[in-house]
């Protein structure tokens, strides 16, 4: 119809000039967060053995570390390295340093381990343990205070009692325990070489002489006993003279042997024992040396044999 007027068209949302900006502010929200996204890490923090799963914004290890409240001092072991980078899906170890007090076969040492068990720790000690006699379970725990270790090994030892040479293994503390091991009781004058209480190593010999009840004169002990062995034996104590027979240093026969309070065979015995026989035989014979070293037995005054 002429002359009526049209009602004016709706203005269209898009064609405003606001929305370029509010298009450029939603794409950048949208950029923020996929870059927030992208920043973020999530990995696993193990700290002496407890594993936590963790997101973390942290560029480095050390910066992870530090936001998380675990401190890394000097002997800690961190891998990956504290200036490694924080990577998607990382496994982050931190073992924390512990002092371990360590006695081996009686020699006592300090040091730091990062292990959490006794087994491990020996292990990263360099410590062989196999059979040997442990003062705490290789299972356990090993508090981040520390704790004292005291390993005997298992050794080879030689034991000579009664006349007879026996070879044992053992993780015996002292010679007392080796010999109580064996079965060889002692009695009140028993000699003990090495003393009792002293700790036996790989390949000691362990001697156990008879009690001596008899005294021997100190003028009969500074008589050339080893001028008289050498003549006799050459010096050799497990000599043997198939002629009598006669054993040992001073070619003893067996009932002169057996005179004195010998046991077993003489050449068996050593040297310290032999002597203190052969010195008790000089006493009961009153001197009397040419019944029993009549070739030899003028060396016992002289300085040396073959003179």
């Amino acid at each position: 119809m002429r002359g009526t007027r049209r009602a004016p068209r709706p203005q269209i949302p898009w064609r405003s000039p606001w929305t370029p900006v509010i298009c450029l502010v939603g794409l950048l929200s949208v950029a923020a967060i996929a870059v927030v996204g992208n920043l973020a890490k999530d990995v696993v923090l193990v700290v002496d053995g407890k594993p936590k799963a963790i997101r973390s914004f942290a560029a480095s290890v050390s910066e992870l570390l530090g936001d998380q409240g675990v401190q890394v001092g000097s002997g800690d072991l961190v891998q990956p390295a504290t200036q490694a980078r924080v990577i998607d899906g990382a496994r982050i170890v931190v073992r924390h340093a512990r002092p371990i007090k360590l006695t081996v076969d009686g020699r006592t040492t300090h040091r730091l381990v990062t292990a959490t068990t006794v087994r491990d720790a020996l292990a990263e000690l360099n410590v062989a343990q196999a059979g040997g006699k442990l003062s705490a379970p290789r299972h356990r725990h090993v508090p981040l205070s520390g704790m004292s270790l005291t390993l005997y090994t298992r050794r080879t030892v030689y034991v000579f009692a009664n006349g007879t040479r026996r070879e044992t293994r053992t993780t015996a503390r002292t010679v007392r325990e080796v010999l109580k091991e064996n079965g060889i009781p002692l009695q009140p004058g028993h000699q003990v070489q090495p003393a009792p209480h002293t700790f036996p190593a790989e390949g000691t010999l362990i001697t156990v002489l008879p009690p001596r009840t008899e005294p021997v004169e100190p003028a009969v002990m500074q008589l050339n006993w080893a001028a008289l062995a050498q003549c006799e034996s050459n010096g050799d104590p497990r000599a043997v003279n198939l002629s009598g027979p006669y054993y040992g240093l001073y070619q003893f026969s067996l009932a002169m042997w057996q005179l004195v309070g010998g046991t077993g065979m003489p050449h068996a015995w050593p040297v310290e024992e032999q002597t203190y026989r052969a010195q008790l035989l000089y006493q009961r014979v009153s001197g009397r040396w040419q019944g029993q070293w009549p070739n030899c037995g003028a060396y016992l005054f002289g300085s040396s044999a073959g003179q």
